[in-house]
């Protein structure tokens, strides 16, 4: 063929290339008792996304329906807020590998004293711990290593300025541009 490279030798070649995951993680979002819908800026980060986080509490199962349905891939759990379907259709915690990047997702973890090294006596097989419960945004890292991420509240900011979700992008086994947003309150 001339050019001295096979079909072997491309393909070998696109293994070496990593593709960043786009990552959308939520807690709290309490639709339709806070809010009637989630904020637009959420919907389109979940529609853009490669893999949504949503730490619990969501109170309507038509909401998790929605997400199922707007979402390439859905890692959730139930929160102290969701009963019956919720229970049965999602785990008390999920685990899943994003790109290297060991990731647990669960509700709650209890007080915020002490919480980084509880975490990590708990979850010591995890990179990265998605939790939510407080409606606090949340990011920081236990002397182990383990970064926990609470991405807040999109609908009930609580003593917050405003309600919050995360973006992120997880490539090689790590976990960058990680983005609390700001929404708006609603009307």
């Amino acid at each position: 063929m001339g050019t001295g490279s096979s079909a072997d030798e491309n393909v070998a070649a696109c293994n070496h290339v990593v593709v960043p995951v786009s990552l959308v993680f939520t807690s709290d979002t309490h639709v339709p008792k806070r809010a009637r819908d989630l904020p637009h800026a959420l919907w389109a980060a979940i529609d853009a996304a490669d893999v949504v986080v949503h730490a619990g509490d969501w109170v309507d199962v038509a909401l998790l329906d929605r997400f199922e349905e707007r979402s390439r891939r859905l890692v959730a759990v139930y929160g102290n807020n969701d009963h019956g379907p919720f229970r049965q259709r999602l785990p008390e915690i999920a685990r899943v590998d994003i790109e290297g990047i060991r990731f647990a997702v669960i509700h709650e973890t209890g007080d915020a004293k002490g919480r980084e090294q509880r975490c990590a006596a708990r979850f010591p097989d995890a990179d990265v711990l998605v939790f939510g419960h407080s409606h606090i945004p949340w990011d920081s890292t236990a002397p182990s290593g383990l970064r926990l991420l609470n991405p807040g509240s999109p609908t009930d900011r609580r003593r917050q300025p405003h309600g919050t979700f995360v973006t992120a992008v997880a490539a090689d086994g790590e976990l960058r541009d990680v983005v609390f947003h700001a929404v708006a309150p609603r009307q």
